[in-house]
């Protein structure tokens, strides 16, 4: 009897091998042959239909990123008027462009229209003309790439913004991660190979799985434009200001040493900063990275399909499909990972939005004191504390996800900044006190982005009316030629002998 039962064990165990042997095989041979190129990829390819001849699942599902339907308890993949949500920032960024336009960003697939449509950019009806430098295209289009190289970079940089609208008219793609004979993930904008040069590493010798965060950190970082590149006067050179370190007192000391500001405030008269989008620097001082993990584990993880294993381009919030993002690592309940995540999004929340109230408060003090005589060197300490308190916190709120990438390092910011535009605000009373001032200054309506608007001299309806008959004019105009251009160059086929 045991013989027998030895004997059935061992049939099954060798069925069950076979079985295992015949799908591995069957898998290999779909893999051999999921994946065979139909067409050539030459030199540096912009249009991702043309990638999507051959990897049709991972254009397939970046085609997916001008879906705009998803909504988080702040964040959103659709349009949403920051500055209607949160009308101080109005005050905050007077005088600089985002105080007339600043949306919640969008999938990758909306790039180039966001950039064309936003007020900030302005509305230039002749090449040459408008407020902004062509290095405001840098992290819109996989037409970046193609021009740095068909022009160089430091002439990429040395034009305005309007000079390029008919030469970039692909938003962020493949081409902009991939090298198209290899496929294998590579830096195509020079500012981060430059910006590691500065902290003396060498990019080259990163990992793979380094480099699953390092393509990403090519624009989702800080950075500011050079106008002072020795011999390169008429650029706006891209830069990643890490050369001391990327937390946020060595890039604001970074910045402060160069005397660098992005402009002087209209109403304080105070030499800004104006933090971008420093997710990688936030990133990094995280658990998540202290643990290897990189940014395409969860915002472009893994999936199957048709037995087929790739990575999936909707790149997007990891709380829209959580059980491919967290589930690889956690083991809770969804419910109970997107509270986790909500409450410190909450919490520090709370902090950011008494703070900004805090800041502009301060501008419009400052603004006051400017009025009734006080001098430099009065305002120099608070002009400082106003410069210090704003610039951290722009770095917690420009920072997509830093609520939940480094929830720790964040809250310590916006404690720091809170803490600074408090002793300024009191600095600020004693001056007015001097200049025989000893009452609260009056305030505008915080509740109103417009109101706010019409408080620090802008006309929007002018502003939008320009930027309708530029959209409505010059664009289609710049896409026409684009593509045209782009008819020219054919695809070739490869042989399937």
């Amino acid at each position: 009897m045991k013989n027998w039962i030895l004997f059935l064990v061992t049939a099954a165990a060798a069925f069950l091998l076979g079985l295992l042997a015949v799908n591995i095989f069957e898998r290999k041979s779909e893999a051999k042959y999921a994946y065979q190129p139909k067409v050539q990829l030459e030199g540096i390819e912009p249009r991702d239909s043309v990638w999507g001849l051959n990897y049709p699942r991972q254009y397939q599902s970046y085609q997916k990123t001008q879906d705009t339907t998803f909504h988080s308890m702040y964040g959103t993949s659709g349009h949403k008027d920051m500055l209607e949500s949160d009308p101080e920032l109005v005050i905050l960024w007077a005088g600089y462009g985002f105080s007339k336009d600043y949306n919640a960003p969008k999938g990758h697939f909306w790039a180039v229209e966001d950039i064309n449509k936003t007020l900030r950019t302005g509305a230039p009806m002749a090449p040459g003309e408008g407020p902004m430098p062509s290095t405001c295209w840098t992290c819109k289009s996989t037409d970046v790439p193609r021009l740095m190289s068909e022009i160089g970079v430091s002439e990429f940089y040395s034009h305005k913004w309007s000079d390029f609208g008919s030469q970039v008219i692909n938003p962020i793609g493949c081409a902009d991660c991939h090298n198209p004979e290899t496929m294998k993930l590579t830096i195509t904008r020079p500012a981060l190979i430059e910006a590691f040069e500065a902290m003396g590493k060498d990019i080259n010798q990163a990992s793979h799985q380094e480099m699953r965060s390092l393509v990403c950190a090519q624009c989702h970082v800080e950075y500011y434009f050079d106008k002072k590149k020795p011999g390169l006067e008429n650029a706006q050179y891209l830069t990643f200001p890490w050369k001391d370190g990327m937390d946020v007192e060595n890039v604001e000391k970074y910045y402060d040493e160069a005397q660098f500001s992005d402009w002087t405030h209209p109403l304080s008269k105070t030499p800004m900063l104006k933090a971008q989008h420093p997710d990688y620097e936030i990133f990094e001082m995280g658990v998540h990275a202290k643990r290897g993990v990189s940014c395409a584990d969860c915002h472009m993880p893994y999936q199957t399909e048709g037995g087929q294993k790739f990575t999936n381009h909707h790149i997007g919030s990891p709380l829209s499909n959580v059980e491919n993002s967290c589930f690889v690592c956690h083991r809770e309940k969804v419910e109970d990972l997107v509270t986790d995540v909500y409450e410190r999004q909450r919490k520090i929340k709370e902090g950011t939005t008494k703070l900004q109230r805090l800041i502009a408060m301060a501008h419009i003090e400052t603004a006051k004191a400017i009025e009734l005589g006080a001098t430099e060197a009065q305002l120099a300490s608070i002009q400082q504390g106003i410069r210090h308190a704003q610039w951290r916190w722009d770095y917690s709120v420009a920072s997509h996800g830093a609520a939940f990438h480094a929830p720790l390092e964040t809250s310590r910011i916006v404690t720091s900044a809170t803490d600074l535009i408090q002793e300024t605000r009191i600095e600020i009373t004693r001056l007015l006190a001097t200049l025989g001032y000893n009452q609260p200054v009056p305030m505008p309506d915080f509740t109103s982005k417009e109101s706010l608007q019409a408080y620090i001299g802008l006309d929007i309806p002018k502003e939008k009316a320009a930027k309708q008959t530029f959209l409505d004019q010059v664009v289609p105009q710049w896409l026409k030629e684009g593509k045209a251009r782009e008819s020219q160059k054919p695809v070739k086929t490869i042989s399937s002998n």
